[in-house]
C-alpha cells in the first residue's frame, strides 16, 4: 500500500526490451514486455531484491539495485495499462515506497494498481497554484466524485470538480516543483487510480448487501 505523497522525483536512466510475454487476452498475440533502470538516491537507500517501488503510481517490484538506481520488469499487461511504455531514458518520474505500519497516511490508500490512463486537457495558472483538467474514461467516471480522492501519476490529490468526462484537480506549488505534475504538458497522458473503497462498495451493492454486518460476518 502507499499514500500517493511522493517521495522523490527520480530520472529513468535506460528502457530495455525484453522478450515476448503472453497477453491478458486470450487469442490476442504475445506482448513485449521491458525493464526500467531508474536513479532515485531517496527510495533506492536501503531497498533490497523483491522489495515494491510506485513509478508514476504503477507498483514495481525491484529486481536488482546498485548506488542510487535500481531495475523494474514492468509486464506488456501494465505497459498497456499504464502511461510506463512512453517512459525514455531522461523522464522524470514520481517514486514512492510503501507505507510502514504505525506510519503517517498523509494522502489515501493507494495501491499502486493503474485503473486506466488520462490526458492532460488544459492548464490553468493562477498566482498561488494551477487548476489542471484531465479526461476521464468513461469506465472510470462513476467513481470520480467532487471533493473525492484520486490518484494522478502516484500523486494523491483531491477531485476539485469531476462530470462524465474529465474531472479537475489544483495543484499548489510544493506539487508542482516536487512532482512530475509540474512538468507535464497538455497532451501528456497520466495514470489513474481511482479509490479502491467506491469499487470495493460498488462491488457490495451489486451483490444485494445493504446491511453493514452482513459484511463481517
Amino acid at each position: 500500500m502507499f499514500t500517493g505523497i511522493v517521495e522523490e522525483l527520480g530520472e529513468v536512466v535506460a528502457v530495455e526490451h525484453l522478450g515476448d510475454s503472453p497477453s491478458a487476452t486470450a487469442g490476442d498475440a504475445p506482448d513485449r514486455a521491458a525493464l526500467l533502470r531508474l536513479r532515485g538516491p531517496v527510495v533506492a537507500e536501503g531497498v533490497k531484491h523483491g522489495d515494491s517501488i510506485a513509478v508514476n503510481g504503477v507498483c514495481l517490484t525491484v529486481v536488482d539495485h546498485a548506488g542510487d538506481e535500481f531495475t523494474a520488469d514492468v509486464m506488456a499487461e501494465t505497459l498497456h495499462r499504464s502511461s510506463l511504455g512512453a517512459l525514455a531514458p531522461g523522464s522524470r518520474v514520481n517514486l514512492e515506497r510503501p507505507m510502514t505500519l504505525g506510519g503517517r497516511l498523509g494522502g489515501h490508500l493507494v495501491q499502486g494498481h493503474v485503473d486506466g490512463t488520462g490526458t492532460i486537457t488544459e492548464r490553468i495558472p493562477g498566482e498561488q497554484w494551477e487548476v489542471v483538467r484531465i479526461s476521464l474514461p468513461a469506465a472510470l467516471a462513476r467513481y470520480v466524485v467532487e471533493k473525492g480522492s484520486i490518484t494522478v501519476d502516484g500523486v494523491s490529490l483531491t477531485v476539485v470538480d469531476a462530470a462524465d468526462d474529465h474531472f479537475t484537480i489544483s495543484l499548489i506549488p510544493t506539487t508542482l516543483a516536487l512532482t512530475t505534475l509540474g512538468i507535464k504538458k497538455v497532451g501528456d497522458p497520466v495514470n489513474l487510480e481511482v479509490d479502491v473503497l467506491a469499487k470495493y462498495v460498488e462491488r457490495l451493492l451489486a451483490a444485494g448487501v445493504r446491511d453493514p454486518q452482513e459484511i463481517v460476518r
